[in-house]
């Protein structure tokens, strides 16, 4: 079933308005990213999504993967798919033109990416954690392996996965077994990953492994940890595939959701070890890894976004052919969309996807902006921003997809409960979201501890000073626009009480960061959701005075109001939660705990 259409006209306000598309264009890596190339990229992506991708969602959701004689095939088109994904260089659109990618912003390839994640979740996973796998070795390992290896992982001829978890170690990464021992100018890697996206497939040539792994001599938890490139079939010296090297599939994971990604227990080394070969320096791998985590949360983030879309949509249509009972002036049966109540969850799905795309796309283009500023400074303070946001990025997008895919389901009623309808895949598949790459109390943890303690609150301060704008625009905005305003100082005043509270409270309470983070986490981003939301209206209404007479302007303030007066008043009662602490969190001791 094909029924996605790529929010088009969505996407390209969001880059043009509030990423700010021509600040990023005039940075000089980026001087071929006009806007009509932009809008082209865009729309060629929106076909590939629509008529290869999407109608395989539902049928491999529906045929899942299979391993046989140790290789995991894919559902019936997907390597099709995959070849035509190659073929037209999107692998590649974020990558700089030296090192043979597209020299387009991570910008656009975060809205690409958001097409192939809402059209089809399962198979995009593969060059999104290729795509990371490159980032990592870009930054981090030595030339030589850098030149044998990136042309083919950036033309996508090779896919790429990430391997930290293992049985006994899932988040706790200081419990990793898995062994690296040197060997001349290799190492000989053995042990046993699990959890491992896309670890095995027929789509492409060869595979390249990130794995995690512990010398010898190591030092005990996280500081003992390498990062080691495992390719499935070692590279010859001229960049050709070459022999198999030591490592297997051993099964793959029956699933609740996204079944057509085969995720894989793989075992390196059952022989004379895996041939792998060192990234970064020995015991230095978890910093190594982060960048390639980092690039993965704020892609899941998108991910969260994308499924809320694709949710979104179907419900929309399904709610414009449903008839049921008689609404409110109408004397015959009715669809249901005329009813308030789905009305209302139509609307929160869609201000929760246009909310979630803007807090992504944002991202996206500060993360454009740290990277080739011209200012050291400028790049420090976008980067500070970027470190600040992504667990936003990650957590809240994928927590509210599963406010949005619930929705989606019940909207459909009983049919949403029946898997012909595609409803009920979109809730499975969004599940994981909120979990993989750090659960959302990761995320949490690493706003509270690594961001918020680091450097005392200044990065947070510094947003909640950019945002404290916002309602004086509002207010002189005029029309629609202003009673927006009251509501988003009350939430702004919410979140810079929570912050100061938990400053003030921490160094008291080592529990308290982990008890609260979630409800502050959702609370942060709820405020800057709506702050974005707010500077849509803004951007929405500037183009009705200048006579459009597009409903979509119309539709933006509107959606901004939705958002303003159903979801961000929530905060009230994150700022209670959060200012609750742990004591109640904690007060029951775990020896006794029924």
């Amino acid at each position: 079933m094909s029924d996605y259409q790529a929010p088009l006209k969505d996407m390209q306000f969001v880059i043009d308005e509030l990423a700010d598309l021509p600040a990023v264009a005039a940075l000089p890596p980026f001087g071929d990213a006009t806007p009509d190339l932009v809008e082209a990229v865009l729309e060629q992506a929106g076909v590939l999504a629509r008529e290869v991708f999407s109608p395989l969602n539902q049928p491999g959701d529906e045929h899942g993967t299979r391993i046989e004689n140790g290789i995991v095939l894919s559902p019936p088109g997907y390597a099709e798919a995959y070849r035509q994904f190659v073929e037209s260089g999107w692998q590649g659109i974020g990558k700089a033109t030296a090192i043979d990618g597209q020299g387009l912003p991570f910008l656009v390839h975060s809205a690409v990416a958001e097409m192939w994640y809402a059209s089809n979740m399962a198979l995009a996973l593969c060059p999104l954690l290729t795509s990371g796998a490159i980032e990592a070795l870009e930054l981090h390992a030595a030339q030589d392996l850098q030149d044998l290896y990136l042309p083919h992982m950036i033309s996508g001829a090779w896919s790429g996965t990430m391997n930290l978890t293992e049985p006994q170690a899932g988040t706790d990464l200081a419990a990793v077994k898995t062994s690296a021992e040197r060997d001349g100018d290799v190492y000989r890697i053995k042990g046993q990953k699990i959890f491992i996206t896309w670890g095995e497939h027929e789509l492409c040539d060869n595979i390249v492994h990130l794995v995690l792994a512990r010398l010898p001599d190591a030092p005990a938890g996280v500081k003992g940890i390498s990062l080691f490139l495992v390719p499935k079939y070692l590279a010859d010296e001229d960049g050709s595939r070459g022999a198999r090297n030591d490592l297997k599939v051993i099964s793959v994971e029956s699933k609740m959701g996204i079944h057509s990604s085969p995720t894989c227990v793989m075992s390196y080394g059952d022989n004379q070890g895996a041939i792998g070969y060192l990234v970064g320096e020995e015991n230095n791998g978890l910093a190594c890894m982060f960048t390639m985590m980092n690039n993965a949360r704020l892609e899941v983030g998108m991910q969260g976004v994308a499924i809320s879309e694709r949710a979104y949509q179907r419900a929309l249509a399904f709610a414009r052919e449903r008839v049921q009972g008689v609404a409110r002036g109408h004397s015959e049966r009715s669809t249901i969309i005329h009813h308030p109540d789905v009305r209302r969850m139509l609307m929160q799905m869609r201000a929760i996807v246009e909310a979630g795309r803007s807090l992504a796309y944002y991202t996206s283009a500060q993360t454009d902006l740290a990277h080739h500023a011209p200012a050291e400074s400028e790049r420090v303070s976008r980067q500070n921003r970027v470190d600040l946001v992504i667990p936003i990025v990650k957590g809240w997008c994928t927590e509210m997809a599963q406010e949005a895919t619930y929705l989606g389901v019940q909207v459909h009623g009983g049919m949403g409960f029946i898997e012909e309808t595609g409803a009920a895949q979109h809730m499975r598949d969004a599940r994981i979201l909120t979990i993989y790459e750090g659960t959302t109390g990761i995320q949490a943890l690493d706003l509270m501890g690594r961001k918020m303690l680091r450097d005392k609150g200044q990065a947070m301060g510094e947003l909640i000073a950019e945002m404290e704008t916002l309602p004086a625009r509002l207010e002189a905005a005029g029309g629609a626009i202003t009673p927006l305003a009251a509501g988003f100082a009350t939430a702004l005043a919410a979140l810079e009480e929570a912050t100061s509270w938990y400053m003030s409270n921490v160094s008291e309470d080592p529990d308290l960061g982990s008890a609260v983070g979630v409800d502050y986490m959702m609370l942060t981003g709820n405020v800057v959701c709506a702050w974005l939301m707010g500077r849509a209206a803004l951007a929405a209404q500037k183009h009705i005075e200048a006579g459009s007479s597009d409903l979509y302007y119309q539709h933006k303030i509107k959606t901004a109001q939705f958002f303003v007066e159903h979801i961000l008043p929530r905060s009230a009662g994150q700022l209670q939660m959060v200012k609750a602490g742990s004591s109640s969190v904690m007060a029951i001791d775990a020896d006794v705990f029924l």
